[in-house]
């Protein structure tokens, strides 16, 4: 095969030349035929250096080599074109140049391959760029781990036959802060507030809302709000601020004289309640939408008073649910464990239930509030 002649018309060859990208053709092994000024001054190297004197592939990093003769060569073999690969190339002084690449297989009359045609387009603005985005994504997720931190932090509520346990676990691969909150608070000297909400989406976005509910719910509860009415006035905030809608959140409160709960659930998963005589069940009632889905009524409340030695679990969603199984599982399991463990106290029955329904493989965060009543 003759090499490559490529005529241009008067004119043409000046645009050829100073083409805003890299030109170069190639004999069908990857030898280089003819390269434009643009690929000379980007590279370093003078045509005299390149043409029949080296291939394509030897102007790659190592990786790129390797990413060349393993699928860049195959796709162009097979599909006669390969477009917008990144690579890098290695210029005359070792320097790299971050670079989109397009390769187009010419043919003769019978298929035969004949030439490869080559553009290669500067992406090291596109790198930085990229760069930049990271590292205000990293900014970003640092600054709501930070916020989420500080919804999470602060003593949880202790008396005489009180015990009260949390614990938080982020999502496994913490690409993302997510909107899991708890929170336990004394409504009085002998009353207690236990939220537990799961706020839709990640991030920052998702942690200020967290934080903007979290301070509602208690604000709301210091007036002396029922669970019910509570969560009522708490879904007028939503509307009112344009802020949580579709968020699910489970509020409790105990009233220690009389060891009378009362509770209220937005779409929550239901709470554990196990006592003395019985083993753990899911507590249905009090039950409604989440929140910003307006519903015609009241929210439902229920109430029950809870014996010497009940105890009462809150948790998020991360805790029970697995892409490859039906939440129904999840609950059973949950359901399984809290009575394996039934013994414990909530400080250490909290995080023993994150670390005991863990798969290694979490989407998603989980948290989870325990309260014993001796």
């Amino acid at each position: 095969m003759k090499v490559e002649e490529e005529l241009f018309a008067p004119g043409l060859e000046d645009l050829f030349e100073n083409a805003p990208c890299g030109y170069l053709s190639t004999a069908p092994d990857g030898t280089i035929l003819k390269v434009n000024r643009t690929f000379e001054q980007w590279t370093g190297y003078d045509r005299r250096q390149l043409v029949g004197r080296k291939r394509f592939a030897e102007l790659l990093t190592p990786g790129g080599r390797m990413y060349h003769e393993t699928h860049y060569a195959p796709l162009l073999q097979m599909q006669g074109e390969a477009r917008e690969i990144a690579l890098e190339l290695v210029g005359a002084d070792g320097s790299r140049l971050p670079a989109l690449v397009t390769s187009v297989v010419v043919a003769d009359g019978e298929g035969k391959p004949q030439v490869i045609r080559t553009t290669v387009f500067d992406a090291s603005e596109r790198r930085r760029y990229e760069e930049e985005l990271l590292q205000t994504r990293e900014r970003e997720r640092e600054i709501a781990r930070q916020l989420q931190r500080s919804m999470l932090a602060g003593e949880l509520p202790a008396a005489p036959g009180l015990q009260v346990g949390a614990s938080y676990r982020p999502a496994d691969n913490a690409l993302e802060v997510g909107g899991d909150w708890y929170d336990a608070f004394w409504l009085g000297e002998e009353r207690l507030g236990m939220v537990v909400g799961d706020v839709v989406g990640k991030g920052i976005g998702a942690a200020a809302t967290m934080g903007q509910l979290r301070s509602a719910v208690r604000a709301l509860a210091s007036t002396g709000l029922r669970p019910g009415p509570l969560l009522e006035a708490l879904d007028d905030y939503t509307h009112r601020h344009g802020v949580g809608a579709t968020t699910t959140v489970v509020y409790a409160q105990l009233d220690l004289a009389s060891r009378e709960l009362r509770f209220a659930c937005a779409g929550h998963l239901p709470p554990i309640l196990v006592e003395p005589e019985s083993g753990p069940h899911l507590s249905w009632e009090g039950r409604s939408t989440p929140l910003g889905l307006r519903i015609p009524g009241p929210r439902p409340e229920s109430a029950c008073v809870l014996p010497t030695g009940s105890l009462f679990l809150l948790y998020t969603d991360g805790l029970v649910e697995r892409r490859t199984q039906p939440i129904d599982s999840g609950l059973e399991r949950l359901q399984a464990e809290v009575a394996e463990r039934r013994e414990e106290p909530p400080p250490a029955l909290a995080p023993n239930l994150l670390r005991a329904l863990g798969t290694g493989e979490h989407g998603d965060d989980a948290c989870v509030l325990a309260l014993s009543l001796g």
